[in-house]
């Protein structure tokens, strides 16, 4: 067989290698499986990272991982006839009867900070497959002693969860971001023996030894250059959504201001069963998403189908969840 001068020996001998140790592998992996022998392979998936650009910045989302409930009319429509929940999750190609959620931290590289919104289970959710967001930001080539910034949505276990690791911080060089009004009403003693008390337990555990790294922001402060907090409460007391602008490009970090791409945002009044006050969660989803649709802003959204950004558009009194494709790599 005549070989092209183009293909250097090297390559070829190269390519040879792996066709000779590909079966190898592969019969060693078939064996494993066969037989139960766990040893032979790798059964620990690859943490899931999308990464795209925002003008000059770099973006990493990381899926820290996923849960699945049941009875989603027991958590979202709560108001509503639990019937008109599964016709509209049925109309929409979903199952009537379960949910999936997904958790989605991101990591926001500006060239001068490292930002990180949001922090995940970390190791309380390891044992349910939770908690993979160090694992992810390894996997994008970020240590979690690169991280600069610390930016909070909220205080919620799931995006606090991984803020210590082993009792010291997980991110020890980095500086913390936190809203006054979410940081006063978590942190305070009169949350003791309430529905929010476990609640108060985690941010004591998590939040808390941090304070002396932590900046209080109010609406309308900025976190780095760039990024700007605006106030999104009803979520949570406090919650807020940060505003990302390079080169004219902009994107707004939604944290849970909708918690579903269908039950949330097409049906944005419908109450939802974690939001602490229904009525102004609802008032400022709209606000919001008003907003991100009228202005064409691309947003993430931390439980958004991943990589868990998009665009909204206002669709028969809601809004449409169009997820992103190549917007950001051209």
């Amino acid at each position: 067989m005549a070989i092209s001068s183009g293909i250097k020996r090297r390559t070829l001998f190269a390519a040879g290698l792996g066709l000779l140790t590909a079966p190898v592998i592969l019969r060693g992996k078939a064996e494993a499986a066969a037989t139960g022998e766990t040893n032979k392979m790798d059964l620990t998936p690859a943490p899931q990272i999308n990464q795209f650009k925002l003008g000059s910045y770099k973006f990493t989302v990381v899926r820290d991982g996923i849960n699945i409930s049941e009875n989603p009319h027991e958590t979202y429509g709560t108001d509503q006839d639990p019937e008109a929940v599964k016709a509209l999750l049925s109309a929409n190609f979903l199952p009537a009867d379960k949910l999936v959620n997904g958790y989605a931290p991101v990591l926001i590289d500006t060239g001068s900070e490292v930002i990180l919104v949001d922090t995940g289970f970390g190791a309380a959710g390891r044992a349910r497959g939770l908690g993979k967001l160090v694992d992810g930001l390894t996997a994008a080539g970020y240590s979690a002693d690169a991280v600069t910034v610390v930016a909070l949505t909220h205080l919620h276990g799931d995006h606090i969860g991984g803020l210590m690791e082993d009792g010291a911080p997980a991110f020890k060089n980095a500086r913390y971001v936190v809203g006054q009004t979410e940081y006063d009403f978590w942190s305070n003693k009169a949350r003791e023996g309430t529905p929010a008390e476990g609640g108060h337990k985690a941010v004591l555990a998590n939040v808390v030894p941090l304070a002396e790294k932590i900046t209080f922001i109010k609406d309308g402060d900025s976190l780095a250059p760039g990024m700007t907090a605006m106030l999104a409460a009803g979520h949570s007391p406090g919650h807020m959504v940060f505003h990302v602008e390079s080169e004219g490009k902009r994107l707004v970090v939604t944290g849970d201001t909708a918690n579903h791409y269908v039950l949330s945002l097409l049906r944005p009044d419908w109450q939802v069963r974690f939001d602490m006050d229904k009525a102004q969660a609802a008032a400022t989803r709209r606000k919001v998403f008003d907003m991100i649709a009228t202005e064409k802003i691309a947003f993430l959204g931390y439980h958004m189908p991943f990589p868990a950004v998009g665009f909204a558009e206002k669709q028969d009194g809601g809004y449409r969840f169009v997820p992103k494709t190549y917007q950001f790599d051209i």
